[in-house]
């Protein structure tokens, strides 16, 4: 399952144009992974319900000990998109 909250929010940040941004820190925040774990217990019970299904997937990541992996492959594996040139 958390493969799929995985692509789930690795195609929001996509579409939101925050792909490399979220990869850089997901990518530097996996040395956290076991403290953002215990956060993601604290306080996923309130994320949930506020962020809906994006902090569904978010808590299902941290709880995992190789969620930030899984976003960080995902991220990676998907290609790269520059600026959008704007041309008439």
């Amino acid at each position: 399952m958390t493969a799929d909250a995985a692509r789930r929010l690795a195609a929001a940040l996509e579409r939101r144009g925050l792909a490399t941004p979220g990869h850089l820190l997901a990518d530097a925040h996996r040395p956290l992974a076991p403290l953002l774990s215990d956060l993601s217990a604290a306080f996923g019970p309130l994320l949930a319900p506020l962020a809906g299904r994006t902090g569904a997937d978010i808590t299902e990541l941290l709880d995992d000990p190789r969620g930030l992996d899984g976003l960080v492959e995902e991220l990676e594996s998907r290609p790269r998109r520059g600026p959008r040139a704007h041309t008439r």
